[in-house]
């Protein structure tokens, strides 16, 4: 534990030096303290607004003088004039290249520091990709994620324009879809590239392997009722509202400390989910009926417009409900509505 502390430490103290090294490249104050409240490598981070009433300037000299700065550190850095950059951008491009070539900045940060990083550490680490020609850093805003990518892949245009294809296809698609699916539709050298630059999207979300758009519950589910119409279309197969809530407790769901009473609650209140047995639900799109035993039997005769032989009525009650055949029989036997009119064979009583 020591030893790792010491690595971490080091590995800070790295990136603190070529910080300051920047900054004495930079050379004027003005300058220097522009780039230290924009990028918050002293604090918090600063609008171009904040800065320019700070030093009495424009928001647009501000702007300028933040662009002249860069420029500046850019041309030192491609000269190999900062050190340590090259020792870091080594280690960085190689995390990369393990995750699919991008990542959201905060977990290349703690990928590279080896712990949870401090907003002072993802700050510091953004600014060196920032001046580095070897990154590119996408800026985060309603549509992305901060993010820092292998330059390999262009300039952050060039790797937004690659995040919206994928929301696209998505959108089009009009359901979630695997990591292979999406790569029949694209061109990476592998589904892991789709992943890590589809984790950079805001508008996404997956779930089992599954991505969509991040406002569909069955990849992003934000409630209860969501959370169990995502288990039961994961199972495929009715099921207890004792299991339901047992497999959300062991779901990599967030927030899933649920109670088995507050699971039956829902069930009971979305009409997504069809009761077909004691205490067994399905969803409604799997061609249940709501309703008693006897409603079920009505529907089936009133469907096939003649009498049914007894077998066949308890066959199509089944494939709509999850009853026992005693059960079906008995409501055939003793329920007015359903009237016999030959040996097993029964119809609606207003029909006979």
């Amino acid at each position: 534990m020591e030893n790792n502390n010491q690595i971490q430490n080091e590995k800070i103290q790295l990136i603190e030096a070529l910080v300051h090294k920047s900054l004495q490249i930079i050379g004027q104050p003005r300058e220097q303290e522009i780039i230290t409240r924009r990028f918050g490598l002293n604090g918090a981070k600063e609008t171009l607004e904040q800065i320019g009433e700070r030093l009495d300037i424009t928001r647009e000299r501000v702007r300028q003088l933040e662009k002249a700065a860069l420029i500046r550190l850019k041309i030192s850095a491609e000269k190999g004039e900062i050190e340590h950059l090259a020792e870091i951008e080594k280690v960085l491009i190689r995390h990369l290249a393990e995750s699919g070539r991008i990542s959201k900045t905060k977990n290349l940060v703690e990928k590279y520091l080896e712990k949870t990083p401090t907003e002072q550490d993802v700050s510091n680490l953004l600014f060196i990709a920032e001046i580095s020609s070897k990154l590119v850093v996408v800026q985060e805003n309603d549509k992305y994620f901060s993010a820092i990518a292998n330059a390999e892949y262009g300039d952050e245009r060039k790797i937004k324009s690659a995040i919206d294809e994928i929301v696209n296809i998505i959108k089009k698609n009009k359901s979630p879809m695997t990591l292979d699916e999406l790569d029949s539709k694209l061109s990476y050298e592998h589904p892991s590239q789709i992943e890590a630059i589809a984790s950079v999207s805001k508008n996404l979300a997956s779930l089992n392997n599954l991505w969509g758009l991040e406002k569909w519950p069955s990849v992003n589910p934000k409630n209860i009722r969501d959370k169990i119409f995502v288990i039961l279309g994961t199972k495929k197969e009715p099921m207890h509202f004792s299991e339901i809530a047992k497999e959300i407790r062991e779901s990599d769901f967030s927030r899933k400390d649920v109670t088995t009473q507050a699971i039956h609650n829902e069930l009971i209140k979305d009409k997504r989910f069809v009761l077909i047995g004691r205490g067994i639900y399905a969803l409604d799109t799997w061609g249940f009926k709501r309703g008693t035993v006897a409603d079920i039997i009505t529907a089936v005769l009133k469907e096939a417009g003649e009498p049914l032989y007894r077998d066949e009525i308890v066959k199509r009650v089944l494939e709509k409900r999850k009853v026992k055949e005693t059960t079906v029989l008995l409501n055939l036997q003793s329920k007015k509505e359903f009237k016999r009119v030959a040996k097993a064979t029964y119809t609606l009583a207003e029909l006979a």
